[in-house]
């Protein structure tokens, strides 16, 4: 790997993971539906952990300094029992309920329904950029997707050569491209504006400069942008 792609590699990386707001790529800064359950179960798990981190290290403190008991052997057998029942069961059952009461909700979000009326834009990739498709209006792009804000779009996702991960991680959660396959997520942009898209899973040696941007328009902005590429493209 070069000097070059070593740079964008890490420079992709901090951006990803970004807790600033406002940041291009920051997942605390949603700006649609998904993207707010999505950074929900993050703070959501983000002060469990904190709580358990404080739990253990009190007991762990604790279990240094208090002074020494003698235990018989039945004293011994209860300690261990409640140390099993609550750190063993108790603690990963109720975290496991937590996940799934934060979790299913938010990922149900991001599945489309079927047999309503949404807007189809396929996206399939390949080393190293995104293939965009409007099967309605048969317009292609590359590295760039256009939609309606205010109203959910699914993006029906495959690709040409090995696994590459689409995200948009202000507008929604990351789904996989996957050779042979075809997997589909719903996104929304509550408002008119530019986001910026990444490949997740890495592809290959230019995978840090995988990316592209999706431009979400008024309703009215949205029919004028597809009227004027419709008849642009259909020219050439």
């Amino acid at each position: 790997m070069n000097r070059l792609t070593e740079c964008g590699v890490l420079s992709s990386a901090l951006l990803l993971v970004s807790p600033g707001y406002g940041a291009p790529l920051s997942i605390l800064d949603p700006a649609g539906p998904a993207a707010k359950d999505i950074v929900a179960v993050w703070w959501a798990m983000f002060w469990g952990g904190t709580l358990v981190l404080l739990v253990v290290t009190g007991l762990w403190l604790y279990a240094i300094f208090r002074r020494q008991r003698d235990y018989d052997e039945q004293g011994t057998k209860r300690v261990l029992r409640t140390m099993v029942y609550t750190g063993g069961i108790g603690l990963p059952t109720v975290s496991i309920v937590l996940l799934l009461v934060f979790g299913i909700p938010s990922g149900h979000s991001m599945l489309p329904w079927p047999g309503d009326d949404t807007l189809r834009i396929n996206v399939h990739a390949r080393q190293w950029a995104w293939e965009v498709h409007y099967p309605d209006e048969d317009l292609h792009f590359t590295d760039e997707i256009h939609l309606p804000a205010g109203t959910p779009v699914d993006i029906y996702v495959t690709s040409e050569d090995v696994i590459h991960g689409f995200w948009v991680p202000r507008l929604g959660g990351k789904i996989d491209a996957i050779p042979g396959k075809t997997n589909v997520i719903r996104l929304q942009a509550d408002k008119p504006g530019e986001y910026g898209g990444q490949c997740a899973e890495y592809c290959g040696q230019s995978h840090a400069f995988m990316h592209f941007k999706v431009v979400a328009h008024s309703e009215t902005g949205f029919k004028s942008w597809l009227t004027t590429q419709r008849e642009g493209q259909h020219h050439e």
